[in-house]
């Protein structure tokens, strides 16, 4: 059975009560995670601990927060007040925890659907999504990753064009996979707004909601945008549930022609302000 399970960021033992919940079984089961593995819950080593543990019995994706990690561990970016890396970076396994998280995807496809952490262009269908996505982890397995990490950060350019190369059309690729919420029907990202769907600023929408978007038909599943909640509609799915927040963790299973959704409450002993700015 696959099952689909939205941002986790270090909620451990939420992970491990869905596991029990859904009765995983690594020899007959498959999670694929969503993106933001780690970071603001309680147990961001342990749950890198649990994920590797399920060896190929799960796919991760990368979402900011794991980027964030990775920049972090390279010295160019300054940990944030709420950050919870600690653990990971002061490991003695720290070099293998990052050359694991390294390997993760930014884009996959499981059992027809198109996973990624946070969004797709209106522009991009699946195909070129995967291609994309490849492209830019390539350039994270490969020894140019602290240069990559340099010019990562930022919201130029706007809008994407087939043209664009080298570092501006990396970051335009982890900007929309890992970042995008409101865009304008030809696709210009917009980073300000942290709300719902109904707070797009004038000439923007949720990227899911242009009606021309090439993936309309194309199933995907996101997380990343927390104020959403659960959307569970036949070719669209968003699972973060704001688990860190003290919401619910999430798992959909898409196999077998039937849909099950599966939630755990939040575990943590005390629930932290909603999500800053990212």
């Amino acid at each position: 059975m696959h099952y689909l399970i939205g941002d986790l960021q270090g909620c451990c033992n939420a992970l491990d009560r869905l596991l029990d919940e859904i009765d995983f079984s690594p020899s007959r089961d498959h999670v694929h995670v969503l993106g933001d593995l780690v970071n603001r819950g309680p147990a961001s080593l342990a749950t890198l601990q649990r994920l590797r543990g399920l060896g190929t019995s799960a796919t991760c994706l990368l979402g900011n927060h794991d980027l964030h990690l990775l920049a972090v561990a390279a010295g160019v970016r300054k940990p944030h007040r709420k950050d919870t890396l600690g653990q990971i970076l002061a490991s003695t396994e720290r070099e293998a925890w990052l050359a694991w998280l390294r390997q993760c995807k930014l884009a996959d496809s499981a059992c027809g659907w198109l996973t990624v952490h946070a969004g797709v262009l209106p522009q991009w269908g699946a195909a070129q999504t995967l291609a994309l996505a490849t492209e830019v982890e390539q350039v994270i397995r490969s020894p140019a990753l602290g240069d990559f990490l340099q010019v990562m950060y930022g919201n130029e350019p706007p809008r994407w064009r087939d043209d664009l190369g080298g570092s501006e059309r990396w970051r335009f690729i982890v900007n929309v996979l890992t970042r995008i919420r409101f865009c304008t029907a030809d696709g210009e990202l917009e980073f300000e707004t942290k709300d719902g769907a109904d707070a797009a600023p004038a000439g923007h929408a949720p990227w899911f909601e242009h009606p021309h978007r090439l993936t309309a038909r194309q199933p995907v599943a996101f997380g990343h945008w927390s104020t959403l909640g659960l959307i569970n509609q036949p070719n669209l799915l968003a699972l973060d549930t704001g688990c860190v927040w003290g919401g619910t963790l999430t798992a959909v299973r898409v196999d077998g022609g039937r849909r099950e959704v599966v939630q755990v409450p939040c575990a943590q002993a005390q629930r932290p302000s909603p999500p800053p700015a990212e």
